[in-house]
């Protein structure tokens, strides 16, 4: 089973990247996209995105983080394709599954989702345009308002020359409304023959399970579950049948205390690099999805959420992993 990390725009950058693949189980990453209009990108457009680019397209865990393209154009987007491959990129994903309304408007994302012509036409040209040696994928939704022609553009990918093709198994319409419907994943599956990957509502081991048997899907893309359970792709990398150490009982979810040091990391990066009235935005954007999975994440929402001065987070912060005894993530694979 390949476990893969997906994009989440406006939250899982390269710095929670960093986080998330440090806990382990995760196998692959995709990037938040790197959107492209009507001019050839310089150099550093790309590196900030993925900064990992400059350290062999790898985290500093070692995964391998795969850049993602949005746009309509063929060939400004084959143009950008062969200025990213130049930067030694571990393949090149497209994006057509954005549901942002934004993205949408400007024909990007999943609007393209009723143009299986045009998906055909951007993949055949980005494919040509790159190496042979550089793996082009996509990923999709299931469709724009319905999923009429989910097939016809599973099928364009496929013969437009990608390697790899996953699905969020939901419409644009949808939105991230549950359920996701796997069948629809099982389908896709069943028309084409290069590997899918499946993506939605995978927030357990059980999840991941079901997902496999419903699908078929030997990969899983892991969003969400990530972001509010870190040790999740863990969990189930655990459970693979043959696995080290036996069955994912043997490896709880990561506990409180082996998550606190993550935000302390977490918040250090954002420090770093983000604006002064944008930091403790970050970090309460993160304790929001935590706080589903750990209450002691709602605690420190609650005790956040009116601070906006990042001179009072970090102290807070310091107390918080002296009273929670904090330890490093990876020395927590069998505290349950």
């Amino acid at each position: 089973m390949t476990l893969i990390l997906a994009p989440m725009e406006g939250l899982l950058d390269h710095g929670l990247r960093a986080i998330l693949t440090r806990v382990g189980g995760v196998d692959r990453c995709v990037s938040e996209f790197i959107r492209v209009t009507d001019q050839l990108l310089p150099a550093r457009s790309f590196l900030r995105v993925v900064p990992e680019l400059r350290h062999g397209s790898r985290t500093a865990s070692g995964v391998p983080v795969r850049p993602q393209l949005l746009g309509s154009d063929p060939a400004c987007l084959a143009e950008n394709a062969a200025q990213l491959a130049e930067l030694r990129p571990a393949g090149i994903d497209l994006n057509f599954g954005c549901p942002a309304k934004t993205v949408n408007r400007h024909r990007g994302g999943a609007v393209l989702l009723d143009e299986p012509e045009l998906i055909h036409r951007i993949v055949a040209a980005v494919r040509r345009a790159v190496p042979a040696h550089v793996a082009v994928s996509a990923k999709m939704r299931l469709g724009y308002e319905d999923d009429a022609r989910t097939l016809d553009c599973a099928r364009a990918i496929e013969s437009a020359g990608a390697g790899e093709l996953a699905v969020h198994a939901r419409t644009k319409a949808h939105g991230y409304r549950p359920p996701a419907y796997w069948e629809s994943i099982a389908g896709v599956r069943a028309a084409v023959r290069l590997p899918v990957i499946a993506n939605g509502d995978i927030w357990s081991v059980e999840d991941a399970r079901r997902c496999r048997a419903v699908t078929g899907c030997d990969a899983l893309m892991l969003g969400r579950g990530m972001v509010r359970s870190p040790g999740l792709a863990r969990a189930i990398a655990a459970a693979r049948p043959g696995a080290p150490g036996g069955a994912a009982a043997a490896v709880a979810a990561l506990p409180w205390r082996g998550v606190v040091p993550l935000l302390a990391d977490f918040w250090a990066d954002v420090c770093g690099r983000v604006e002064r009235r944008h930091r403790a935005g970050r970090l309460k954007q993160w304790l929001n999805y935590l706080r589903v999975a750990y209450p002691e994440a709602q605690q420190a929402f609650d005790a956040l959420r009116a601070v906006h001065d990042p001179a009072a987070i970090t102290p807070w912060l310091e107390r918080l992993a002296r009273e929670t005894r904090a330890v490093p993530a990876d020395a927590l694979l069998l505290i349950d």
